[in-house]
């Protein structure tokens, strides 16, 4: 992820079309050299069967909503891409098989894996099973490109309400209204004066970068060369789910001096710290995504990211308080021009990058070590599908399977996010380095220790 400058955050050009960010220009230049590595996943489990005629239902929804959407590239130079309704989606994926209940999580990631293609608006696949005990599976995965976190919300929670409302789809009535014009005899017009608009918001990146020089984000640590375990070629990220008690949660948080943001934090910054990735007396960059989506914002992806420096103490829980402060210090960075770091400024620049300029930057990038997800009170929004309730609802980054050596190339860390209801706290957490959680176990053997130090008490699934 990449984060968006103030500069850059306006979709729309002087024309009306819905103008692509510099985040949805990147995942979509990125999507030709790692097709669908990392994909949105909102996850399902209910307690009784689910009818197919339902999920095909809310399947014309989505096909009618805000991620139903499409990039129309331009051959004008400068000028942006746009987005515009997809005429055309993935259908509905139903297996007839039962799926073995200890086999729920390999599913969810199974159906993560999907060929997605942004320039025709295949970008989301919707897919549902029955479990052997009689409950039903429903996931729904959608690209990058079309959509960060606060955009698939966006369009579940639309597409859900309309549903339950039992409305028939309808794209001028739904979110799906927000995607935007289709480009009509004046597209020519509209690329020259977004051209100019682009040269323009290059000017002012570059001025703002010069005057923000002396600003610097936090720095990341290397990856430690060894140990180096054996694995096969293609390798599938440890990653397991866990819940816990959302009053538990938060009176062990207050107790530390912290909020639940710290506290998710502290328990990231312990696992990387048990791993063995990050010495004892290290201080670990912590990424932060932050959304930036507005009432009717038409971005697919409208987040920022607040990086923050923690300090990691063998033996010791984080510092609380300690994180409180720097993710205030964080915030108000963001909203001065002057501290926010030059890179950030530049992304104008950064989209007049041809894509094989961008793909040889790409293959030295490096992933956060450390990215932590707060969605809040979300899964409480989204629980109900027609009649039915969900007893449980998960929304995640998924990171796919890919080249053991790429992810030692990029220095994946951990990603953990976090949602909550009323009552219960659901983490999934991702670790993306194979020599420190080589399997979900292992993983799970470094979470257990984490949370035992802290006095919590996870439930894995």
């Amino acid at each position: 992820m990449t984060v968006t400058s103030p500069a850059a955050t306006v979709a729309a050009g002087p024309t009306g079309l819905n103008r692509i960010t510099a985040d949805d220009d990147l995942f979509f230049k990125l999507h030709s050299l790692y097709p669908n590595a990392l994909v949105n996943q909102l996850a399902y489990r209910f307690d009784e069967p689910l009818d197919r005629e339902l999920l095909e239902r809310w399947h014309a929804h989505l096909a009618t909503g805000f991620i139903a959407r499409r990039v129309v590239t331009t051959r004008f130079p400068i000028a942006r891409a746009h987005w515009e309704p997809a005429t055309e989606s993935l259908p509905l994926v139903w297996s007839d098989s039962p799926i073995p209940d200890d086999r729920v999580l390999e599913w969810f990631l199974e159906q993560a894996a999907v060929e997605f293609d942004p320039e025709r608006g295949l970008v989301w696949q919707l897919a549902g099973a029955h479990t052997t005990s009689g409950g039903t599976v429903v996931t729904l995965v959608a690209s990058h490109v079309a959509c960060d976190g606060g955009g698939m919300m966006h369009a579940i929670v639309d597409s859900l309400d309309r549903l339950g409302r039992g409305e028939a789809p309808d794209r001028a009535a739904s979110a799906g209204r927000l995607v935007g014009p289709v480009a009509g005899a004046g597209r020519w017009a509209a690329d020259l004066a977004d051209a100019r608009g682009q040269l323009r918001a290059v000017g002012r990146g570059i001025r703002a970068a010069r005057r923000a020089k002396g600003v610097s984000e936090p720095a990341r640590n290397p990856r430690p060369a060894e140990p180096r375990l054996p694995h096969a070629e293609t390798w599938q990220a440890a990653e397991t789910i866990v819940q816990l008690d959302l009053a538990e949660w938060d009176a062990v948080a207050a107790a530390q001096g912290g909020t639940t943001n710290g506290l998710l934090i502290g328990v990231a910054v312990g696992l990387l710290g048990r791993s063995g990735r990050v010495a004892d007396g290290a201080r670990v960059r912590v990424d932060i995504p932050h959304s930036l989506r507005e009432a009717d914002d038409p971005r697919a992806n409208a987040t920022t990211g607040l990086p923050i420096s923690v300090d990691y103490r063998a033996g010791q829980r984080a510092d609380l308080p300690a994180i409180r402060a720097a993710l205030k210090a964080a915030g108000l960075a963001y909203r001065d021009p002057a501290t926010i770091p030059p890179i950030q400024h530049l992304q104008p620049v950064q989209m007049l990058l041809p894509k094989v300029v961008l793909h040889k930057f790409a293959r030295t990038a490096k992933a956060p070590e450390c990215l932590c997800t707060n969605m809040g009170r979300t899964a409480q929004n989204i629980a109900v599908l027609g009649p039915h309730r969900a007893r449980d609802v998960i929304m995640r980054p998924v990171v796919n399977p890919g080249p053991v050596e790429l992810f030692r190339q990029v220095e994946v860390g951990v990603n953990l996010a976090f949602s909550c209801d009323d009552d219960t706290v659901t983490l999934v957490v991702t670790g993306g380095d194979p020599d420190r959680f080589p399997t979900r176990a292992a993983l799970q053997e470094l979470l257990s220790a984490e949370f035992a130090a802290w006095g919590l008490r996870p439930r894995f699934w």
